[in-house]
């Protein structure tokens, strides 16, 4: 392979869109074509353009991910960007070469990167693509993730999180010495953020257990000095785990 991997991002939740395409702007070997909110709009454009990868979410609005990618008759490299870890090995059995959850963190996203071309850079003569290897651990993550605050990314370190609240269509992720607000949702934060080290104890809020100071009836204390109450669906899975 010569020059850049010419590729595209295609997700409909903005804030996922503009996190990986602010990725891909920072590795020299990707060369951003376009990224498109609407599916259709980029079936259209893959019907006339060359591209060697796309950037795809799967849950999206007229056509999903896996559909999009299946109607291609030529198909490029793909790495689907999901907040559903279930669609995981669907993607591999339909030779997608990686998966990512949201929030994506940037070393994963790296890794993904760098897995893609290596795979373009393995095409066979004939243009057909050696099969995809499959993660043996398809629950690999980084210790870190970069969140979007006021236009800039930011690193935040997982285990320095203590606990993540859900404001509307934002999150405030708080950590031992400060605290941020991105748009997000905590289902995307959960996928990253469970059990044994934090538990989502009620609808609006995810907490590390080892910065748990106290509790009293069905309201917790953390070291900080933050008061959540605990979900009464929730309380024994915190108990078990906290071994009370």
């Amino acid at each position: 392979m010569n020059g850049k991997l010419r590729c595209i991002v295609i997700d409909d939740e903005p804030i996922g869109r503009e996190l990986i395409v602010d990725f891909v702007k920072t590795v020299p070997f990707l060369d951003l074509l376009d990224s498109y909110e609407d599916p259709v709009e980029a079936l259209a454009y893959l019907q006339d353009s060359e591209v060697d990868l796309i950037f795809s979410d799967i849950q999206m609005p007229k056509v999903n991910g896996i559909e999009l990618i299946r109607s291609l008759p030529k198909q490029p490299a793909v790495i689907f960007v999901t907040a559903h870890r279930d669609f995981a090995l669907e993607g591999f059995e339909d030779g997608v070469v990686d998966y990512l959850v949201k929030p994506v963190a940037y070393s994963r996203f790296l890794k993904a990167a760098n897995r893609a071309k290596e795979r373009i850079q393995t095409l066979s003569p004939a243009g057909k693509s050696i099969a995809p290897e499959i993660p043996q651990n398809k629950e690999e993550f980084s210790d870190r993730i970069f969140i979007k605050v006021n236009g800039r990314l930011v690193k935040v370190i997982l285990s320095d999180i203590l606990y993540v609240e859900a404001l509307g269509d934002y999150l405030k992720i708080v950590t031992d010495t400060e605290s941020f607000t991105t748009l997000a949702t905590l289902k995307s934060m959960e996928e990253l953020l469970m059990p044994p080290v934090f538990l989502r104890v009620q609808r609006s809020f995810i907490v590390k257990l080892a910065s748990i100071k106290s509790i009293s009836g069905n309201v917790i204390e953390l070291n900080n000095g933050k008061t959540i109450t605990i979900a009464t669906t929730k309380k024994e899975e915190l108990f078990s785990l906290l071994g009370i």
